[in-house]
């Protein structure tokens, strides 16, 4: 998974699928994820919690994390990312907080929880009510984790190591003129090293990973807002037109303008 925000399409997307290792990203939905068969590795910041079956786990928006998987057997979970926009009164408490550790245990999980989530993978787009009810689920499982947590500062969740200062970096300047060279400066490494991380960690080049970071941005824009396409590809940060086109046409074999007419009906 590449994006360092990931955009999720009618403000919720959930799915069931094989868990698989996921690099280091942020992005500004909640995230939920729910284990039904083998074992996960969430990394929250510096810190790796083991996931069981039956495990339940939120990640608040704006918090750099990453998945690995060691078992060897098979290995699913339900995955859920929230808009902001679906979180009610929990909003503010998800802006500055974050739970010290984001791990429910299977016996102490809501049968509440398992409903909700049952109901939002039921839960056609198409469905005259089907933000009201996204909004709703999604409070629910949040009234019936929320008292489990124990709340920290989310400044403190920082860290000086060079994966998430990069992470973190490229999240704050990708829409500006931005090149590895001036990263690194900015960041005090060399670019042979910022380099390596992006080829060891992210198994991309750094080009490749801030494309798709100003993408995600892209695509956000063009499902939510109603600026035209040269607004949001240069909103973005992408140096063209012609970049824009062939990063998007490679990553969903359509156009920008095609994308948002078959989401929205725009034009």
């Amino acid at each position: 998974m590449l994006p360092l925000y990931e955009n999720t399409e009618d403000n919720l997307e959930i799915y069931q699928k094989k868990s698989i290792h996921v690099p280091p990203h942020l992005h500004k939905s909640l995230e939920c994820v729910y284990v039904t068969s083998g074992t996960l590795e969430l990394g929250v910041g510096l810190e790796l919690y083991h996931m069981e079956t039956h495990d339940f786990a939120v990640i608040f928006p704006e918090l750099i994390h990453h998945y690995q998987v060691f078992d060897t057997g098979p290995c699913q979970a339900v995955y859920l990312l929230a808009s902001p926009s679906l979180v009610g009164g929990y909003l503010q408490t998800m802006e500055n907080f974050c739970p010290k550790s984001p791990v429910i245990k299977a016996p102490t999980v809501h049968k509440d929880v398992k409903y909700a989530l049952k109901s939002l993978m039921e839960c056609p787009p198409g469905e005259k009510q089907a933000h009201v009810l996204r909004q709703a689920y999604t409070q629910i499982i949040l009234a019936r984790v929320l008292p489990h947590f124990q709340l920290a500062d989310k400044s403190s969740v920082g860290s000086d190591d060079v994966i998430y200062r990069t992470v973190s970096y490229i999240a704050s300047h990708f829409t500006e003129d931005l090149s590895l060279t001036r990263m690194a400066e900015d960041l005090g490494y060399s670019p042979y090293v910022l380099s390596r991380v992006f080829s060891g960690t992210f198994h991309c080049n750094f080009n490749t990973y801030l494309n798709h970071a100003r993408l995600e941005h892209a695509c956000n824009a063009l499902l939510h807002t109603d600026q035209t396409i040269t607004e949001i590809c240069e909103n973005a940060g992408f140096s063209s037109q012609r970049t824009f086109h062939r990063v998007f046409q490679e990553k969903f074999h359509m156009s920008p303008r095609d994308y948002r007419k078959q989401r929205t009906g725009m034009k």
